[in-house]
């Protein structure tokens, strides 16, 4: 937030924010934002006159340059541009003042990723990063109990991120293109949620891998379309995809605990499907985003199903149940409730488990990482930040 109308913990003022990109992902974060109480005072599209027609259809400001950001004085800007874009808004809105939370990947590439979280903690901004299947209710259960060493010393982590998106030849997108998207899309783009809930939930870092990656669809029509949509291009030009359309990951964590995981965009039927089981030397822990009102915990002798209930469980699984047991809540509340700790975040308010713009950079080594291991076919390292960097304050 601009020094001057800095929040104090308990103030209630509405934030002031800015949102630069309004596809699929862009409207998520508005809703979330209009949610938690903040006023949008502005959008950015990709063309003026596409920021225009948005902003009157957001009753808001059209953004026609970056410059608008610093006349606005937003307390928060909302990075959801492609990838490529990122370093360039992000850079904008810290430059104006304001705190910020950026689309992932936060960069394409580390050094990038790492320079963006040093200028946010050296400006002392609050900056997160959308890992937003960290604030399923159940997920926070899962951790609480493995903290608590209900689960044991792990002894294998395995899962996948399978979505069918992007499974016609006809479809496409601009995460398709590396020059937009970055040099990896399916692993960027999901597998890096996975990574993030594995280490997030078991506490477990990964410190080497071997990985491969497939591209099935050679062609794809060079006009895009929306992301996540049932629509396809037709007829026009075709373009070389250079950009992965599934992988597979075999990695080691520090303390040595052997784990897999496969992603794809291109599995039918399976529209966003990111599960995993985390077995531990007492008992196991099975978790399916596209359920998430169950998990399943077994051990040798017992298996069971636990419900999320907010009268029930552990205090975060509890703060984030925000219906009543047996009314299903998902993807939106955990992206609601994300934006709304980064909102309590800037007031001064701690919230456990926030993802800050170090857990963007923790992800861009590990898909460098992939990138590396799936060119030369070796096991890689996944390296650390150069540079230690110091926690943003709040």
């Amino acid at each position: 937030m601009n020094d001057s109308t800095t929040h104090r913990p308990g103030d209630a003022t509405p934030p002031r924010v800015v949102i630069l990109g309004t596809g699929m992902i862009g409207e998520v974060h508005r809703r979330a934002a209009l949610l938690a109480g903040a006023q949008v005072i502005g959008a950015m599209a990709s063309t003026p006159e596409r920021s225009e027609a948005v902003a009157g259809r957001w009753r808001t400001t059209a953004l026609r340059s970056l410059d608008d950001i610093t006349r606005l004085a937003p307390d928060v800007v909302h990075v959801c541009s492609p990838n490529g874009l990122h370093v360039e808004h992000v850079e904008a809105a810290l430059a104006a003042g304001a705190h910020v939370i950026c689309e992932k990947p936060l960069a394409i590439g580390s050094r990038a990723a790492e320079a963006l979280a040093a200028t946010a903690a050296d400006r002392n901004r609050v900056a997160t990063v959308p890992f937003v299947y960290r604030y399923h209710p159940l997920v926070r259960e899962i951790r609480s109990r493995a903290a608590q060493g209900e689960f044991g010393r792990w002894q294998l982590l395995h899962g996948s991120y399978l979505q069918d998106w992007l499974l016609s030849p006809s479809a496409t997108s601009w995460r398709v293109d590396a020059a937009t998207g970055g040099p990896s899309r399916a692993f960027a783009d999901i597998g890096s949620h996975w990574c993030d809930l594995m280490e997030f939930v078991t506490g477990e870092r990964i410190s080497s891998l071997v990985a491969a990656t497939t591209t099935t669809v050679a062609e794809r029509p060079a006009t895009s379309s929306r992301s996540f949509s049932a629509s396809t291009a037709t007829g026009g030009t075709l373009k070389r995809v250079d950009t992965e359309d599934a992988a597979t990951v075999l990695f080691r964590t520090d303390s040595g605990v052997l784990g897999s995981v496969t992603v794809s965009q291109v599995s039918a039927g399976r529209k966003n499907r990111l599960w995993f089981e985390f077995d531990g030397e007492h008992r196991s822990a099975v978790f399916d985003q596209e359920n998430p009102e169950t998990v399943w915990l077994g051990s040798q002798s017992l298996a069971e199903v636990l419900q999320r209930d907010p009268a029930r469980g552990t205090s975060e699984q509890r703060r984030l149940s925000v219906l009543p047991a047996g009314h299903p809540q998902g993807y939106a509340q955990c992206f609601e409730n994300f934006v709304a700790d980064t909102y309590a975040t800037v007031r001064g308010e701690l919230r456990e488990g926030l993802p800050t713009f170090q857990d963007g950079v923790r992800s861009a080594h590990i898909v460098d990482a992939v990138l590396q291991s799936a060119r030369t076919g070796q096991w890689v390292d996944v390296q650390r930040p150069l540079v230690a960097l110091r926690a943003t304050a709040v």
